[in-house]
């Protein structure tokens, strides 16, 4: 049976993925109805009393970008030193606008923008993890220290960020959910099954943004 947890209450966050104009329709790696997220995201967001962002924040000529690998093309796949790695288009540069968070997320209670993908060698889907799977953002050490042990993410994309992002919480230790309807996918190849599929059979529960609004 699903337990949802109070809220407000100072244990449970709000963990907001990569709310950006390049991940929005018309942006550089646009994902659909991305921007229809943004006033159900405010919604929740006013349920919470904490809440966190993340930003993906890449320097120019990022390993994850196609352009950096001659010869080859946004979304193919190729095998870096710390393994395999989708190419994707020129997104989310440090200080561009396509980096900015859209103007319409009104979260102005959030404690922490937590930026990641920074390493210009190592591309960083997870908000907790680098895609070496060795190097940590500090995000657990952020929550454990204010004593956060229950985490409901929402965002972009579901297949990628998001679901990263939500196995790295749960292989953390933390209580994790992720609220459907308050994400969208880009499902690439079949990526949003095998995302769900990786995420429940760690732990994570999958929930509806009316099971925490109601109604």
């Amino acid at each position: 049976m699903l337990t949802l947890h109070n809220l407000a209450d100072r244990r449970c966050a709000l963990l907001v993925i990569d709310m950006q104009y390049d991940f929005m329709p018309g942006g550089a790696l646009a994902v659909k109805e991305g921007d229809a997220l943004v006033p159900l995201i405010n919604r929740l967001g006013r349920r919470f009393t904490r809440v966190i962002l993340t930003q993906d924040w890449h320097p120019a000529g990022h390993i994850s970008f196609a352009p950096s690998h001659p010869g080859h093309e946004p979304f193919q796949r190729i095998t870096l030193p710390y393994g395999p790695q989708t190419l994707w288009p020129v997104h989310c540069v440090q200080g561009s606008q396509g980096a900015q968070l859209h103007a319409d997320l009104d979260l102005p209670h959030a404690q922490l923008i937590a930026r990641k993908g920074c390493n210009p060698d190592i591309d960083s889907y997870s908000a907790f993890m680098e895609a070496d799977r060795s190097t940590p953002t500090g995000l657990t050490g952020y929550l454990r220290e204010h004593g956060i042990d229950t985490l409901y993410v929402v965002g972009l994309a579901l297949d990628f960020c998001v679901a990263w992002s939500a196995q790295d919480a749960c292989k953390a230790g933390f209580t994790t959910y992720v609220v459907e309807d308050a994400c969208r996918a880009i499902d690439l190849d079949g990526s949003l099954a095998g995302a769900w599929q990786a995420m429940l059979g760690l732990g994570v529960q999958r929930v509806q943004s009316q099971d925490l609004l109601g109604g």
